[in-house]
């Protein structure tokens, strides 16, 4: 297994526990009497959770060498640049969508470097140097 899809992995499982923190906080806020009138603070939590919890998974199979893991982290980082891209723009908190949207990219180019598509591939590869993948027809 290549480093860059350990590196992806460790990332998008980073950006997985964190959602899954906010979740907590989230719920630990709400129990406290903490109220919003525009949101729900359990079901903001329940979606934090859930979806953090998704990613975390995805990010743990890939630094684990399950190459499953790599469509979720793919999802997931282009899912975070529009995030990233409000935060800059309409919330106007750059330090918060400037690491978010570096690490959606570094995750992307990672995960779709060579090394990377090469150890994908593999598990579809032949080891006989002298395949070329073309079999003979039949009558």
């Amino acid at each position: 297994m290549p480093t860059t899809i350990r590196a992806a992995g460790a990332v998008t499982a980073l950006e997985g526990a964190i959602a899954a923190i906010v979740a907590i906080v989230l719920a630990i806020r709400e129990a406290a009497g903490h109220r919003e009138a525009f949101i729900s603070g359990y079901g903001t939590a329940a979606w934090f959770g859930i979806i953090g919890g998704g990613v975390l998974i995805g990010g743990l199979a890939l630094l684990t060498g399950r190459r499953w893991g790599r469509a979720i982290a793919v999802v997931a980082q282009i899912l975070l640049l529009p995030v990233a891209y409000a935060l800059l723009t309409d919330s106007h908190q750059p330090w918060f969508g400037i690491p978010l949207a570096i690490a959606a990219v570094a995750v992307l180019v990672l995960i779709f470097s060579p090394a990377s598509t090469h150890w994908l591939v593999g598990e579809y590869t032949t080891d006989d140097p002298t395949d070329t993948g073309s079999r003979p027809r039949r009558r």
